[in-house]
């Protein structure tokens, strides 16, 4: 039987919330794993909601030296508009790979939408993973 629960860390990247602004979520630190896996749940939109989701990577935590993932860096991609109910995968393999990557929301109009997101960390230098 194969094990991934011993091979993998789950990283909160988005704290379950109505979201009605944009925002940047958790700075997720990929020391010690050489990838990344973000699963992204959406719930109910209000008033129309037009979220959407990106990739980010950085050396550092400060906000300013985030930068937007390359294409070729990502595996999946992200429709322009999240729809509700839905769940999304989007992987990190970054050719030149940071210290760090987070996803940012985005609002482009309507009222709100029920959002979440949770990293799992893989490959790790050290397994099993405590």
């Amino acid at each position: 039987m194969k094990d991934t629960y011993h091979d993998n860390k789950a990283v909160q990247a988005l704290a379950p919330a109505v979201v009605t602004a944009s925002g940047a979520g958790a700075a997720i630190a990929l020391a010690g794993f050489a990838s990344a896996l973000f699963a992204i749940n959406t719930g109910a939109i209000v008033g129309a909601g037009d979220f959407s989701v990106k990739l980010q990577e950085s050396d550092t935590t400060t906000e300013g030296d985030f930068t937007d993932v390359a294409a070729a860096d990502r595996l999946g991609s992200l429709p322009a508009t999240l729809a509700a109910g839905s769940t999304y995968k989007l992987g990190y393999i970054g050719s030149k790979r940071k210290k760090y990557v987070r996803l940012v929301v985005t609002k482009a109009g309507g009222t709100s939408i029920a959002l979440s997101a949770v990293a799992v960390l893989g490959h790790p230098n050290f397994a099993p993973v405590a």
